[in-house]
């Protein structure tokens, strides 16, 4: 169960900006919950009419008047990129002007295996083939020994990069990063496709007109994909460049969007994230980022369309890779489910495929709601990648084991690394105790609502109002509501079960309610029963009549109090790791003989998950520390099934008396009263 953040937009403030402007209540109301206070910031907000002069960047000027003298010079220049989206995107952007202006032009993208950046034996390679002049895309602001290796070789070099910057700087005859001290550019959160852009305008003399017609396409892709915030100049670039994709005349990404099956739907942000970028981005995980740029380079339709094929079998095959990784796993927690009591959850399994598991580290935290590291053992060496949320820093828990580690980096959210692999279980201990020692309360996993919404706010132009808010993405999620206390009418199984639809009563309105990925039989939602739902909106068009649709993203029974419920999961957990805790919370952890026996009887064969165990006993008022401590003693007592990783329990056939005061657990927890 995620933690539930409702907004309470201030009404007064909401009224204002409607009357002040043509915005719907609904748009004035998310926007209020999200910060925007007055109808100012909201046009700030909403319509972002330019973006900086190009050379306002500390270096621009100078970089393009390197790289054009270069042309005209007829040096050889080279375009070194970076294997994600964002830098394939970057690479495309400028190789295609410099090749359009006559440029000797070449790019260069390292495989995976090579590593993120610039590398000594590439570079010298390079200058065997003749280039005189390097270019980097989103990368290079930390290549120290290769920038000094570029001159010693009789190179130059220009960086472009996004990436923090440290103290000092690598030797360039250009560095363009809005990061720098000295850079007076007022925004700084541009991605390197986002760069890659601006450089290209600047090359054309600092008007933007060419540069967002021929490239805002590929600068969006590469902005929505980088998770950069979709604000200010980023969420001009996304716009434009969403305006540009619908006319898009590029050969290779039309084939791209077709091979998505996003041919005949409106390409939005939340398309290309979950979409199209994956299958840029598994080129560099699966098969190699060249043929992720010669797709976007192409003008055949035959070989584009061979191209996207081929990006769309790497997905599929990345996609195969992390369900794989996920069972293993699967497997640990089911040989250890003590595992999952742990305040941080790492996992660790012999060539894990290093291009996903960020990916699967990130589906752990969705599914278990913990900061989680998942480690890949390569030989000697191992490398790994955590995800995390809220309170607790990816980065400060590196940084606080990194006597440990031979590197590491990374934010608040997610951090890389590589180690030892003899010093694991060194490296996992260590973990535990920077969580132990700076969040003695871990982060519960959130999710939040812009508001509480009402019935008579459920219509189609209401739904067609918020479309003013896109584009959605990294600071600008797609809006969010609560359904209080609709009613079930039906549960439809979907896809053989896979998926579910409701029909829910609300107020005086019949509306149905999606549950993608969301398995008919995991569900214990009965008729006439009142529940809460985290909903988005969408209006539905068929056979030309249009009906709006609830999009379920997490949903509880009605009356669930969640504060009791992660206090004595955490409680719970803390007990069962030895830690130290009152002694009056024994007695609200142990249970009774008639708890135990309600606790029992709702159990099914079939099975059914802790969340839903819960809310089913919400009426009997049994906490979630007794119901856990229920759950540990039946299965001591081979009554009940577990599966930790799936957080389902099911009943076993009995064959015999079994009397609940021979359980050990019981026993224990009773002497602690």
């Amino acid at each position: 169960m995620k933690k539930w953040i409702i907004n309470k937009p201030d009404p007064a403030l909401a009224e204002k900006m409607v009357k002040q402007s043509d915005l719907s209540r609904l748009c004035a109301d998310i926007l209020v919950s999200r910060g925007v206070s007055d109808i100012e910031k909201a046009r700030d907000f909403l319509k972002v009419g330019e973006i900086e002069d190009p050379f306002t960047i500390k270096d621009m000027q100078k970089a393009s008047e390197i790289i054009n003298n270069a042309v005209n010079e007829g040096i050889k220049i080279c375009i070194y990129g970076d294997y994600d989206c964002d830098g394939i995107t970057s690479t495309v952007i400028l190789y295609s002007y410099l090749e359009c202006i006559g440029a000797d032009i070449t790019y260069y993208i390292p495989e995976r295996n090579e590593g993120y950046g610039m590398n000594k034996d590439s570079i010298k390679k390079l200058a065997e083939d003749g280039v005189g002049l390097i270019i980097t895309v989103d990368n290079g602001i930390s290549a120290f020994e290769e920038a000094e290796f570029i001159y010693e070789l009789g190179m130059e070099l220009i960086i472009t990069d996004h990436h923090q910057v440290g103290e000092n700087l690598p030797r360039a005859s250009a560095i363009i990063n809005p990061h720098r001290e000295d850079c007076p550019s007022e925004f700084k959160t541009l991605c390197g496709a986002g760069i890659a852009l601006k450089l290209v305008a600047a090359m054309d003399g600092g008007d933007y007109h060419m540069a967002m017609e021929e490239f805002s396409d590929l600068a969006a892709i590469g902005t929505v994909a980088d998770i950069v915030k979709l604000k200010g100049e980023n969420r001009y670039i996304v716009e434009n460049g969403l305006t540009m994709i619908k006319n898009t005349e590029r050969i290779g990404l039309l084939a791209l969007i077709k091979a998505c099956g996003l041919a005949d739907r409106e390409i939005t942000s939340t398309s290309i994230g979950f979409m199209i970028a994956p299958r840029i981005n598994a080129s560099g995980r699966f098969g190699s980022p060249k043929q992720a740029v010669e797709l976007l380079l192409c003008e055949e339709p035959n070989e584009a369309e061979r191209l996207a094929n081929e990006l769309n079998t790497l997905n599929n095959e990345r996609k195969k890779t992390e369900s794989e990784i996920m069972l293993k796993i699967a497997e640990q927690i089911t040989e250890n489910p003590n595992i999952l009591n742990e305040r941080v959850l790492i996992f660790s399994g012999e060539n894990w495929h290093h291009g996903v598991i960020g990916i699967v580290a990130s589906r752990l935290v969705e599914r278990f709601g913990k900061p989680c590291f998942v480690i890949t053992i390569e030989g000697d060496i191992s490398r790994g990648s955590m995800r995390s949320f809220g309170g607790f820093s990816a980065f400060r828990c590196l940084e606080y084991c990194s006597d440990l580690l031979l590197r590491y980096g990374g934010h608040k959210g997610a951090g890389g690394l590589s180690i030892d692999t003899d010093k694991i279980s060194d490296f996992i201990s260590m973990v535990q105790e920077y969580a132990l020692v700076n969040h003695d309360i871990m982060p519960d996993l959130t999710i939040v609502a812009d508001k509480y919404l009402m019935p008579d706010e459920i219509n189609e132009n209401n739904i067609n109002s918020l479309k003013i808010l896109e584009p959605f993405g990294e600071g600008n999620r797609e809006p969010l509501f609560l359904i209080h206390g609709a009613i079930i009418d039906s549960v439809i199984s979907l896809s053989n079960g896979e998926h579910t639809k409701l029909k829910l009563l609300y107020g005086n309105g019949c509306y149905y309610a999606m549950m993608f990925r969301t398995k008919t039989s995991d569900i214990s939602l009965q008729k006439g029963e009142k529940w809460d739902f985290i909903v988005s909106l969408e209006n539905n068009t068929y056979n030309n009549k249009t009906t709006c649709t609830l999009f379920v993203k997490d949903y509880r029974k009605t009356g669930i109090k969640q504060l009791g419920y992660f206090s004595a999961k955490s409680i719970y957990e803390k007990y069962l790791r030895g830690e130290e805790i009152l002694n009056e919370y024994y007695s609200r952890i142990c249970p009774v003989r008639d708890e135990m026996i309600t606790v029992y009887k709702s159990i099914t064969k079939s099975g059914i998950g802790l969340d839903t165990l819960f809310m089913k006993l919400s009426a009997s008022k049994i906490n979630y520390c007794k119901m856990k401590a229920t759950i540990d003693i039946l299965l001591e007592l081979d009554l009940i099934k577990y599966n930790a990783y799936e957080q389902k329990v099911s009943l076993i056939p009995v064959k015999r008396k079994v009397d609940l005061e021979d359980s050990s657990h019981l026993k224990m927890l009773r002497s602690k009263i």
